[in-house]
């Protein structure tokens, strides 16, 4: 009997240690995230000021009014946050960020260089308070211990070139179509996406897989047209191949309502059936230009014919801002270049003979 029972002590030791190996770690073990009492529910929103706070699904939220929309994904090591808004708005989102939780912002990923997206980097970084070590080789000695800032390479360049200073520009950069990010440090199994040549060059769409939502900056936008930037890489036909990208990555719940939820640069939560809407919109008037133009009509014969003047009820609600008029140029303009890369080089003569020399008399 006293064998036994040694026999099953010595056994349940071993499975107990069997079970502790096979028990991930303690620093990797999900925690809920360090939240005050205010937290909102699913689909709830408040008002911080002007701030507007959406609880957009489980522990990510939407910002409006400090700019562009800032998404904010909490966790229990700190924030996520996509784009930082403008300068003036930043303070407002730090604001509105201490009602839901006292945790700093780890982490500022960058849709593009837009102001209105990276405007309140530089605050961001100041405010928050890096996990790993941030840019631990700098010599800034602040950059190994405040906020990470990540973006593709192409919209560092820019800000560089624009001459942000060095704490408000990426100190990560992916230049590959997909950069995944450790669901450990950044709260949620995160891929960045490239989307070359859209709105500019350096476009990326935040992917939260887990919680099943895409943040699109500017390369979808509910309440306007898209502002692409013909001079920074920017294509209608690049910016088509964004939105479908979107939609190939996004899955509908029922009849292409709901399921993955989509944030937008500007405007409200969407689903797959407004990004489908967008997406045959930016179709159709980059069919009616194209047409015009091989009615060999000028661009101000177009703008004349209103091309847009069908949806403009629905993507013109800053037009102060972004006229349709300056989107039909835009696309005028990326479909001008696009013709232009797509003309054979003419055709170069060959030097003509020399004549022969005289015969000597």
């Amino acid at each position: 009997m006293k064998h036994l029972i040694r026999h099953t002590a010595v056994s349940l030791g071993l499975a107990a240690a069997v079970i502790s190996l096979l028990a991930p770690p303690a620093y990797a073990q999900r925690r809920e995230p360090q939240t005050m009492a205010t937290v909102l529910p699913p689909g709830q929103a408040k008002m911080v000021g002007d701030i507007k706070i959406l609880n957009v699904r489980n522990n990510i939220y939407t910002l409006y009014g400090g700019g562009a929309n800032v998404v904010a994904l909490i966790f229990p090591e700190g924030i996520t946050l996509v784009d930082s808004g403008t300068d003036v708005g930043a303070d407002k989102i730090l604001a509105a960020l201490a009602t839901l939780t006292n945790q700093k912002v780890t982490y500022v990923i960058n849709t593009s260089a837009k102001p209105d997206h990276v405007g309140g980097n530089l605050k961001m970084f100041k405010a928050g308070h890096q996990i790993t070590g941030g840019n631990v080789v700098g010599t800034d000695p602040d950059a190994a211990q405040n906020a990470e800032i990540i973006s593709h390479e192409n919209t560092l360049n820019r800000m560089v070139a624009l001459k942000y200073p060095g704490n408000a520009t990426p100190a990560t950069t992916y230049f590959t179509p997909i950069l995944k990010l450790s669901t450990l440090y950044h709260g949620d199994a995160i891929e960045l996406l490239h989307e070359p040549n859209a709105v500019t060059d350096g476009d990326t769409v935040v992917w939260f897989r887990g919680n099943d939502i895409l943040a699109t900056g500017d390369i979808y936008t509910a309440s306007n047209y898209p502002e692409l930037d013909v001079d920074h890489g920017g294509s209608i036909n690049g910016e088509l191949a964004a939105v479908n990208h979107i939609l190939e990555t996004a899955f509908p719940e029922f009849r292409s309502e709901n399921g993955t939820l989509i944030v937008p640069g500007h405007g409200r939560r969407s689903d797959f059936a407004d990004v489908a809407y967008y997406r045959d919109m930016l179709t159709i008037i980059r069919d009616r230009v194209q047409d015009a133009m091989g009615k060999k009509m000028t661009l101000d014969q177009i703008k004349a014919k209103k091309l847009t003047r069908d949806y403009d009820g629905y993507f013109a609600a800053d037009a102060g801002r972004y006229s349709p008029d300056q989107f039909v140029e835009a696309v005028y303009k990326s479909l001008q270049a696009t013709a232009a890369k797509n003309v054979p080089p003419a055709k170069t003569l060959a030097p003509a003979a020399k004549p022969a020399p005289a015969p000597k008399k």
